[in-house]
């Protein structure tokens, strides 16, 4: 099975990078994470205008395919706020809702900011103390989450949070690739050296990879934890190997790159760790 886009879903994808590719996303996240909301919520509505918010609303004819294409481009972006919990697990497609869930999803994110708060399947009024993310833009809120089963709703956070994640890594990669054509060492542009090419091709290979495994899954034909693993792995190696490229700079919070690589790092583990997702895999080819 091929898994292609079609000429709409390609140009409902070109429409969305040609909306936050001019929205200074990181900028959007910078403010979003030093609680100024403003510039994000504002993107939300412009989102909500493109009809991002009702991919996975049911009433709306929930399409899976367009919802991962639009996860895919949020994550490139690095679009900050809960549109996983908003969109994908509680299908809202109205005003920003978010969630808690024990075992895998015990704080609320951005509860401070959502139109409603969720614990479970209760709507509760008053939030707890804030927790810190490795993402700084992610804002964590204890609500008093209980325990859920996994569900449908759930599957299709996960593979939000997989679309996500691969364009976190795809985002990586092409900073990285154009970093490494710009910075000389010994006279020489440090992309001319054999290791650091290949390295960079070790990212691109584990891209292409989980790519046919995420939309898969957005068909239905693929496990939702396959696609979560190998998006995970894959942006993972991405975020180590543009830290490497970039040298001592890429540790730097002043470098947009520390946007991309820190989320990368809290999604792999958000909505199930890679080794709740692993498990399930061997219980459903057991």
């Amino acid at each position: 099975m091929r898994f292609e886009l079609d000429s709409d879903q390609k140009d409902f994808a070109d429409a969305l990078d040609r909306l936050l590719a001019g929205a200074d996303t990181a900028t959007v996240a910078r403010a979003w994470a030093a609680g100024d909301h403003e510039p994000g919520l504002k993107l939300w509505g412009r989102l909500f205008d493109m009809g991002v918010t009702s991919l996975a609303a049911e009433d709306d004819g929930a399409d899976p395919v367009f919802m991962t294409i639009a996860f895919e481009r949020l994550g490139h972006h690095a679009v900050p706020g809960p549109w996983v919990e908003s969109v994908a697990y509680l299908g809202n497609a109205g005003g920003i809702w978010t969630v808690a869930a024990l075992p895998h999803v015990p704080y609320a994110l951005d509860a401070d900011i959502a139109d409603q708060v969720y614990a479970g399947e209760r709507r509760v009024s008053e939030i707890g103390e804030l927790y810190s993310s490795v993402d700084r833009a992610r804002r964590l809120f204890d609500v008093g989450a209980p325990e859920v089963a996994w569900d449908t709703a759930f599957d299709r956070a996960v593979l939000a949070v997989s679309a996500q994640l691969l364009g976190l890594g795809e985002r990586v990669l092409a900073d990285s690739v154009a970093y490494v054509k710009q910075r000389r060492q010994f006279g020489r542009e440090i992309g001319s050296y054999q290791a650091i090419k290949h390295a960079l091709a070790d990212v691109r290979i584990a891209l292409d990879f989980a790519r046919p495994l995420v939309y898969g899954a957005a068909l239905g034909a693929i496990s939702p934890s396959a696609a979560k693993v190998a998006a995970g792995d894959a942006a993972y190696l991405s975020s180590r190997t543009g830290l490497q490229v970039h040298g001592a700079i890429g540790y730097t919070a002043e470098l947009d790159l520390s946007i991309w690589i820190t989320k990368i790092r809290a999604l792999v583990s958000a909505w199930g760790t890679p080794a709740v997702h692993r498990e399930r895999l061997l219980r459903e080819l057991g």
